[in-house]
């Protein structure tokens, strides 16, 4: 069976994926222009919109498909073989509403009119957390912006960083202090709200539209106050496991994937003049090639076994996987790396030519290791895990 389709299960999920892998070859066409220019796809993420995929994880009370985490991966891994930028920055947006459906963090009426705006104008929504002081939020930094209370609401300013798919934005849940308190609150304002400030000139992953935002004393209107949180807390976004995350280690699976496809159908095609045969049966070649699919089949199997659980599980069981959620990213991101590197060996000096796909992939894998969650606290969560399980032993 080819190893693009092995994960497919269904008969809907196949149809549907059949669309997405059509996109992806048109992305791919256009992936080293947008890298080229760090320009952002819109008619990639217009394409997406047309096809519907853009409301293919919101509710079906809504419209949406309602379709399960474990085909969102399917798909987002198919997107990232042919542009890992447009992958990853629609991605946000899908894995988000996935998560809105599943914890139903937004009062009710505003969740309703999210989901509304997605199905039928193909609004897009992210959340925009991460600033130049505090860094990533997952290492629990209070957020510089700040929400000042006022008459019906509350004045934001502040400025974000790692703002992906922001030049799309039709919806922002931003994070902000809360003046006079402790208090950490997320509040959902609209592209109309923020000013976009392009500052996202990378190494990789150069077309996802990153940039910075700014809030300049924008008024949000107290029902758009979706949480607030005490230091430490966690809000209920989080509550089950963040199982949506995993569409970033099928992101860089993607792209690994792509690797492998070029360096495969090279190998079985080149043939220098030294050699009776192609490369592909050079026994060094072979060992290269036999690595790359074990680290794929390894990786692409724990992702999508605990993208099953995580669907077939209760609030609880979801809640309990955050650890091992986090070591699929962990395991992927570093597979992905890996693979991309044998592919480059495959082909040799060719690889690093700037007219071949392989320098752009080497440089969009590595950036899987900068999204959350980081190595050490997927390693730090295992430890605590293994610990509480000794203990429960004795």
């Amino acid at each position: 069976m080819n190893s693009g389709n092995w994960f497919i299960r269904t008969p809907e999920q196949r149809e549907r994926h059949e669309i997405i892998r059509a996109l992806s070859k048109q992305f791919a066409e256009r992936a080293a222009t947008h890298d080229a220019d760090a320009s952002f796809p819109h008619e990639n993420i217009n394409a997406l919109r047309d096809a519907g995929y853009v409301a293919w994880t919101t509710p079906k009370e809504f419209g949406g498909l309602e379709i399960s985490l474990y085909e969102m991966l399917l798909h987002q891994e198919q997107l990232a073989r042919g542009d890992g930028s447009t992958a990853l920055a629609i991605g946000w947006h899908v894995g988000m509403m996935l998560s809105l459906r599943t914890t139903r963090a937004f009062p009710e009426p505003l969740f309703a009119e999210v989901c509304r705006s997605v199905v039928e104008r193909g609004a897009l929504i992210n959340s925009c957390a991460s600033e130049p002081a505090t860094g990533s939020p997952s290492r629990g930094g209070r957020p510089q912006t700040t929400a000042q209370p006022v008459a019906g609401g509350y004045r934001i300013s502040g400025r974000k960083t790692f703002s992906s798919l922001s030049p799309a934005l039709d919806w922002v849940l931003v994070t902000a202090g809360i003046a006079e308190s402790e208090d950490v609150g997320e509040f959902l304002v609209t592209g109309e709200d923020i000013e976009i400030v392009e500052t996202w000139n990378t190494m990789g992953m150069r077309a996802t539209g990153s940039h910075d935002i700014l809030l300049k004393d924008v008024f949000v209107p107290e029902e758009r106050l979706v949480s607030r949180q005490k230091p430490g807390e966690r809000s209920r976004r989080n509550s089950d496991g963040s199982g949506w995350t995993l569409h970033i280690p099928a992101c860089y699976l993607g792209i690994a994937l792509a690797a492998r496809d070029f360096a495969v159908r090279y190998a079985a095609t080149y043939q220098p003049n030294s050699l009776p045969h192609p490369i592909a049966k050079v026994p060094h070649i072979q060992e290269k090639m036999g690595q790359i699919e074990l680290k794929l089949l390894a990786a692409r199997t724990l992702m999508y076994d605990l993208a099953r659980r995580w669907d077939e599980g209760d609030a609880a069981t979801r809640a309990q996987l955050r650890p091992q959620l986090g070591a699929v990213k962990t395991q992927a991101t570093n597979a992905a790396i890996e693979v991309v590197d044998l592919a480059m060996r495959i082909v040799g000096g060719r690889s690093i030519w700037r007219d071949l796909p392989l320098e752009r992939l080497y440089r969009d894998v590595r950036a899987g290791l900068h999204n959350p969650p980081a190595d050490d606290i997927t390693y730090q969560m295992l430890a605590n895990n293994a610990l509480a399980e000794v203990e429960e032993t004795n």
